[in-house]
């Protein structure tokens, strides 16, 4: 069975620990690792375990937060532990809308190889504000964006051409995106042409949309139930799937025997 990406990188990381003792007291609990004499807790291995994908892959090189993707690997797992996506899916996708849009704010990373697939530009919505994404919706015609966590789904021809149905994970905030037609496809005015013209790329009518050069490229990686996470500045957003117990619990598992090659 091919790896799931979680668990190979979580054997690396505690191959280098030599020797791991668990104590199960709880999510928090701590684990006592026999290598100069260091404990950490699993909130502390899971921040390592992030920041091993994080470094790996070069994603701070790539402009990607560390915060935002720690969110996005949180989600990403408990929508594993929840099966809502397949043990074989090891790519994640992530939007930060706090970023202009004459940013690439699109990274789509390979989680199993620790790689990054893809840095480009991405469209937010025209009600979401101008150069940068201020508010964003649920609502039908609102002409935001959306918040929180897709999952993708099937290939399909549109009016934009090849495009790639989303649906959303956080009721309240996403959960319309099937019914507003929430996809991601190709649209001519994302790109540098864009800005030069205009200053910051155009905007869709919700869509996280990608240049037609790699609309393609982005559609072949990420079809077919993996995650997408779509950040912005929002204080009202919240989501289930951002609940650190879940993961926290499977870094501390009693068994120590457990087979990091399943999900």
């Amino acid at each position: 069975m091919r790896k799931h990406f979680l668990w190979v990188t979580m054997s690396i990381f505690f191959l280098s620990a030599t020797i791991l003792s668990w104590k199960s007291d709880g999510a928090n609990r701590s684990v006592s690792v026999r290598k100069e004499n260091a404990t950490f807790t699993t909130k502390e291995l899971f921040e390592q375990y992030v920041n091993n994908l994080y470094e790996a892959a070069r994603l701070k090189e790539a402009g990607l937060a560390f915060n935002v993707f720690e969110k996005a690997v949180t989600g990403y797992t408990n929508l594993k532990l929840s099966h809502q996506v397949p043990q074989s899916s090891d790519v994640l996708t992530v939007v930060d809308f706090s970023k202009s849009s004459r940013e690439k704010r699109m990274w789509i990373i390979n989680l199993l190889n620790k790689q990054l697939v893809l840095n480009t530009w991405v469209a937010h919505g025209s009600g979401s504000g101008q150069e940068m994404a201020s508010h964003f919706s649920d609502a039908n015609d609102s002409h935001e964006s959306s918040l929180g966590f897709y999952v993708t789904d099937k290939v399909y021809n549109g009016k934009h051409g090849r495009s790639l149905y989303l649906d959303g994970m956080d009721e309240g905030f996403n959960g319309n995106a099937r019914m507003r037609s929430i996809v991601v496809h190709g649209a001519n005015y994302v790109g540098p042409a864009a800005i030069n013209e205009q200053g910051y790329i155009g905007r869709s009518f919700g869509c996280p949309a990608v240049s037609p050069k790699v609309v393609n490229k982005v559609i072949n990686t990420i079809a077919g139930k993996t995650v997408l996470f779509i950040n912005g500045n929002d204080e009202s957003y919240y989501s289930k799937y951002l609940d650190e117990t879940g993961p926290l619990n499977l870094m501390a598992s009693a068994d120590t025997s457990f087979n990091f090659t399943k999900f």
